[in-house]
């Protein structure tokens, strides 16, 4: 097996499975070495254990304990793959060897830190066997047996293999019990019709121990390989480990982290929970998918679909571990080759993202604790009266009558209505809060939603068949069942109720973990596996029921302990269907819980963040994170919501939370405003102008968006999915790219006047100024006043501007910019999507316009590949071309002389063009 060298020197009996026909199977079934074993390791190893004991007894102090046997020692302690991985347990050698694993003590560490495990596989702990391997239409199935129990409960003896080499880039592994249906996830994935031809991947496994070993073709990088640990499916424990071709992994949300996570013993659990966003916690949304940088730039990603809680342990090895406590393992591998392919190919399983309204992409204003409705207006009229771009206007919780969805206020909030209608009177939005806990403690017959939900049947129930209470801001509440198609209806009549006296636009979906101020119900929650499984896995609080519902609550498709990480999205898109039922418009939803797929039906924000500089800092990763989740419609609240912000935070705050996709200040009660019209006319200047900056580039974001929902392009792109050869770029996550085309660099420390920031290799242009920088790839110091965030467009792109208005419905009305930038070659290339910017569909019913711009030998061209109406309310106005070399005689506008202006920063400016959007032209100049 010639590909199998590089694995090992022993000489594997395995199975290649290409797009060939598959071997056929030998009579007998040989043994893989382990894959770190080679050049006779193994043997030296055995002949030198005596002298390896007493180095590793100097080298460790003396922890090492009895001797291990010589198979434990010749496992680096890298490759070490955990066979007790339970928390809150001292692992003994007698706990360690009843498991059948070998038992070598490490110094400790300190307090919170992981290290090398103590307890891990040897090199023969038992696995499955491959015992058949049969084609299919799409791939194989195949057979695998396990022979000896492993150690958690009702170990599942026979396991069905499922392959199907669903396109060239995307091959689909399942496995599950061969003999019983188990609980998989509720989402639609595509059902492929024919085998892939020509896939850029090939696979070969391993019998005896199964594994799977996967390989990129054109350059031999192993992938996936599955034999480095036993594989254990147990009915509530299931356990895959692989080693990972380098030590650059992204993704497995939602934490707070770098982008590039830590291999350094580091395992991140994945169980929606309510917390403040904080280091190596589990956070609000689940996402099972990393995205894998390889040497030499090409990338692959691998998505698990399953929901129930999960930790995935990385080491340094380099490899990860996958645990999951239940469901199935159903794995997709996406082979790019080039990183903004692997997430393409990741949103065609999952979903591509809903095109926003274009309202959305504007600013949006919020705090818990305006108190009133007139004092939410009040500061409306300020942003207003200093002329500051704002476009949604949002409340909290405190609108509400005793903290009760559906309900309003009547003294605080009762002139709530006449500021909705003076909002839309405006061309600005309204936005409200909802949690999914409903109040049961009112009177029968006075809330009409728990009444109606009881009657109905409509929420979670404990094992008993009764509603589970549990605690949130109304008190003791009852929690709405969103796996229950009748309860979709129901959250629809109450919206419908609600929306006759408060015309709101759009719905922010919170607490949807689901959130409890209890640890499982008031009544605790009841013995049993459910809620006290087998293994926990590493939880904030140690178990699955703290700060949310019992695990054991019955839902209409399936137990809690199931369909936990669901909730979010089961929330989300209820939301997104009653808002499309009630306003006939697209839906505009923020949702804290996500889980892969929710970009269809909302989007995301970075949860209840604090007014640090650390806060903000760590706001970039977050949002990279959800760029490859399929969530683009996602920032983190400026200026932090809580604890009081300062001038100098809020003012850089406000200008990268300025290109958030999703740009909100939001602020808790109790403490300053902070909204534009709280600070000085110096500060409140600096927000204004970078708000009209964002304003002026709505044309290129919806343009953008339109691309994330046509194809799952990212908005907010780390820069390496540009430049995946530049290792420089691969840590890089204090600076991002909208797109392609623009750099953003902001300043994240207080106190200074200057940035430092990677700037790629090639000529970039000053947003503002136009003037180029020649970067040969490397740092470069940047001016950064209080007053200015440095953004960069890159050589050889096309920016749709427009002439900032106030809202994004004034801006619609203005003429365009569009600014140039010329490649080293002079050519640029740009493009433009147009539409109403709210109907439904408008792509897929063809009521939109596209644009493409280019440049190539001096001439400029403008092509309509798309018209509608829409596009004849607007005109280009300008044109500015950046990088012109030397100053032109003359400038044609579709042959006719035009007047022009150039600058010795070698800009080429053409004004009043006073051309339809919908029409063609060319401008060329001489």
């Amino acid at each position: 097996m010639k590909s199998y060298q590089k694995l090992t020197t022993a000489q594997p009996a395995a199975c290649r499975v290409e797009e060939e026909e598959a071997a056929p199977m030998p009579s007998g079934h040989g043994k893989l070495a382990p894959w770190w074993v080679g050049s006779g390791l193994l043997v030296a190893a055995v002949l030198l254990s005596t002298i390896t004991v007493w180095v590793l007894r100097q080298v460790s102090g003396g922890w090492l304990g009895p001797t291990a046997p010589p198979k434990c020692l010749v496992v680096p302690e890298s490759h070490r793959f955990d066979c007790y991985p339970e928390r809150r347990v001292v692992v003994t050698q007698e706990l360690c060897e009843s498991r059948g694993c070998c038992f070598i003590q490490s110094p400790p560490l300190a307090e919170g830190k992981q290290g090398v495990p103590w307890c891990f596989y040897p090199p023969d702990f038992p696995s499955y066997t491959l015992e058949s391997l049969n084609q299919t239409a799409l791939g194989m199935v195949g057979l695998l047996v396990r022979r000896e129990k492993a150690y958690y409960p009702r170990d599942i003896e026979k396991l069905r293999l499922d392959v199907e080499f669903e396109t060239d880039t995307r091959l689909h592994i399942k496995i599950t019990d061969a003999a019983n249906p188990r609980y998989e996830v509720p989402l639609d994935v595509p059902r492929v019709m024919k085998r892939a031809e020509n896939p850029i991947y090939s696979l070969n496994f391993s019998w005896d121990p199964f594994g799977v070993l996967l390989q990129r073709k054109a350059t031999g990088t192993v992938l996936l390989n599955t034999t480095v640990a036993p594989l254990i499916f147990a009915d509530q424990f299931l356990q895959i480990s692989t080693s990972l071709p380098s030590k650059f992994l992204y993704g497995l949300g939602e934490h707070r982290d770098s982008f590039l996570h830590s291999l350094d013993w580091n395992t991140l659990t994945l169980w929606a929970r309510d917390v403040s966003p904080t280091e190596s916690f589990n956070l609000y949304g689940a996402h099972p998918f990393y995205l894998l940088m390889e040497e030499g730039g090409n990338a692959h990603g691998v998505f698990l679909l399953n929901s129930n809680a999960m930790e995935v342990a990385l080491q340094p090895a380099p490899g990860l571990t996958w645990r999951t406590i239940g469901g199935v393992l159903d794995f997709y591998v996406f082979l790019g080759p080039d990183p903004n392919m692997v997430i393409q190919q990741y949103q065609q399983v999952i979903g591509f993202p809903a095109m926003p309204p274009i309202w959305a992409l504007g600013f949006h204003l919020c705090r818990w604790g305006y108190g009133s409705s007139n004092d939410t207006w009040q500061t409306v009229r300020a942003m207003r009266n200093y002329q500051i771009p704002q476009d949604g206007q949002w409340n909290d919780i405190d609108y509400m009558d005793g903290y009760r969805d559906f309900t309003l206020d009547s003294q605080k909030f009762a002139s709530l209505p006449s500021l909705v209608e003076d909002l839309h009177k405006h061309g600005q939005r309204y936005v409200m809060i909802l949690d999914p806990g409903i109040s049961s403690t009112s009177p029968h017959g006075s809330y009409w939603p728990f009444d109606e939900g009881l009657r109905r049947g409509l929420f979670l129930n404990t094992t008993q068949g009764q509603p589970l209470i549990g605690q949130v801001w109304p008190g003791f509440t009852a929690f709405a069942d969103f796996s229950n198609p009748d309860t979709h209806q129901w959250w629809l009549e109450n919206l419908q109720h609600f929306y006759a006296h408060v015309p709101f636009d759009g719905l922010w979906i919170d607490m949807n973990e689901p959130s409890n101020f209890m640890d499982g119900s008031e009544d605790g929650c009841p013995p049993g596996e459910l809620d006290n499984p087998p293994y926990t896995p590493a939880v904030l609080g140690d178990s699955l029921s703290a700060k949310t519902v019992c695990a054991s609550a019955k839902q209409k498709v399936s137990v809690h302990y199931n369909l936990h990480n669901l909730y979010g999205l089961m929330e989300a898109k209820a939301t997104a269907s009653a808002l499309i039922k009630i306003r006939g418009k697209r839906p505009f939803v923020i949702s804290r819980s996500t889980f892969p797929s929710q970009g269809r039906y909302s989007g995301h924000w970075l949860g209840d963040n604090r007014s640090q500089w650390k806060d903000m800092r760590y706001s970039i990763p977050g949002l990279l994170s959800f760029s490859l989740f399929g969530i683009p419609l996602v920032g983190a609240d400026i200026c932090g919501f809580s604890g009081s912000t300062s001038e100098e935070l809020c003012t850089r705050w406000m200008q990268l939370g300025a290109f958030y996709p999703f740009a909100r200040n939001h602020n808790t009660q109790n403490e300053k405003a902070q909204d534009p019209t709280a600070f000085s006319p110096a500060a409140r200047t600096a927000m204004k102008d970078v708000l009209l900056t964002r304003y002026s580039l709505l044309p290129f974001l919806y343009t953008l968006f339109h691309r994330a929902h046509l194809q799952g392009d990212t908005v907010a792109r780390p820069l390496f999915f540009e430049f995946p050869w530049d290792v420089a770029t691969w840590e890089l996550d204090r600076q991002f790219l909208w797109g392609q085309s623009l750099l953003v660099t902001p300043v994240l420390e207080p106190g200074v006047d200057s940035v430092t920031g990677y700037v790629p290799q090639g000529t970039w242009y000053d947003f503002y100024t136009g003037s180029s920088v020649n970067s040969s790839g490397e740092m470069l110091k940047m001016s950064a006043p209080l007053e200015h965030l440095n953004l960069h467009i890159r050589e050889g792109s096309i920016l749709p501007t427009q002439k900032p208005g106030t809202t994004t419905e004034a801006t619609r009305g203005n003429p365009l910019r569009l600014i140039v930038a010329l490649s080293s070659h002079a050519t640029a290339w740009g493009d433009l999507f147009w539409d109403d910017g709210e109907s439904l569909d408008t792509f897929e019913k063809g009521t939109y316009s596209y644009v493409v711009f280019n440049v190539t030998q001096n001439i400029f061209t403008s092509t309509v590949l798309h018209a509608s109406t829409e596009a004849t309310k607007v005109t280009v106005g300008t044109l500015s071309i950046f990088g012109v070399q030397k100053p032109p005689s003359k400038v044609l506008l579709n042959g006719q002389e035009k007047p022009f202006s150039y600058l010795d920063n070698q800009i080429l400016s053409v004004s009043d063009l006073g051309m339809s959007l919908s029409q063609g032209f060319s401008l060329q100049w001489l």
